[in-house]
């Protein structure tokens, strides 16, 4: 089968809690790669689909950055540029379904505790809130970790390696390989929280078609860890979610670990091809 869609960077909503907060992801400017193409890879932070950043790449918050397709893992830390465009230009990899993993840290990060509550309100499904409305305390730090995923094509739509975990904290672990499926098509992914199923975590889904529209959804795991979606649109997906717990660490108040993972669907393999006809302007 021929692949000759070419998908451009594009803008999801991608904030943790609340629309004033931030996510990082990963996104190819191509995830349908021909034979003998680079890999031009972005490294992204959003608020709302109206602002957008690249992020630059910092070597000494990165704890990995790996692409991973055979049984061996490629290193690509060495490769990787501190810029806050292309992060990553790699000669074209061996043909198949090939997935990148990129883990960042940070250090604690304080805000008020208004701002903090704000962040919370929406969706806490740890009751963070209800301890922090119950304190005296002005200012909190959270200390997170960040982990990215993105899974694109060279080729051909081969290989199941991205179905393995990778040992990270908390990490999206896609069944079936969303490439080889037809539309509306179920695919199911598995979160893992320390190497272990998360129950009834909440997961984020968005879709982003080409008219330059998204479609939300909310996901939840279940006992099993498990997602269930369709692949009902063609287009973009990003799944995110997000981990909080009471922080052992003295140096943070609380800690987070939020995950994203991006990957791109289409029945025929023939969507628009530039930045600009997904709606979002030809920034690069």
């Amino acid at each position: 089968m021929k692949y000759t869609c070419t998908f451009l960077l594009f803008l999801f909503v991608i904030s943790a809690f609340t629309a004033s907060a931030q996510s990082s992801y990963l996104l190819p400017e191509k995830f349908y790669l021909q034979k003998g193409e680079k890999l031009e890879l972005h490294l992204l932070q959003s608020e709302d689909f109206n602002k957008q950043s690249d992020l630059k790449y910092l070597p000494a918050k990165t704890a990995k950055f790996i692409l991973l397709q055979g049984k061996k893992p490629v290193d690509l830390k060495p490769m990787a540029k501190d810029t806050g465009k292309v992060v990553l230009s790699y000669n074209s990899p061996e043909a198949g379904t090939t997935l990148i993993d990129l883990v960042s840290t940070t250090e604690a990060n304080e805000m008020s505790r208004s701002k903090f509550l704000r962040g919370l309100d929406e969706d806490d499904p740890d009751k963070i809130a209800d301890k922090v409305k119950s304190s005296n305390q002005l200012y909190y730090k959270e200390k997170f970790t960040t982990y990215m995923k993105t899974l694109f094509i060279n080729e051909k739509d081969g290989g199941s390696a991205f179905t393995k975990p990778l040992g990270d904290d908390y990490e999206i672990v896609i069944q079936q390989n969303p490439y080889k499926f037809n539309y509306g098509d179920d695919l199911s992914a598995l979160v893992l929280f320390k190497g272990k199923p998360a129950v009834a975590a909440e997961v984020d889904m968005f879709v982003k078609t080409a008219d330059g529209n998204t479609f939300p959804q909310k996901l939840s795991s279940d006992a099993s860890g498990l997602i269930y979606f369709k692949l009902s649109r063609e287009g973009i997906y990003i799944l995110r979610s997000k981990h909080f717990e009471i922080s052992k660490d003295k140096s943070a108040d609380f800690e987070s670990w939020r995950t994203t993972y991006t990957f791109a669907f289409s029945s025929n393999n023939e969507l628009p091809n530039t930045y600009r006809e997904f709606g979002l302007g030809n920034k690069h």
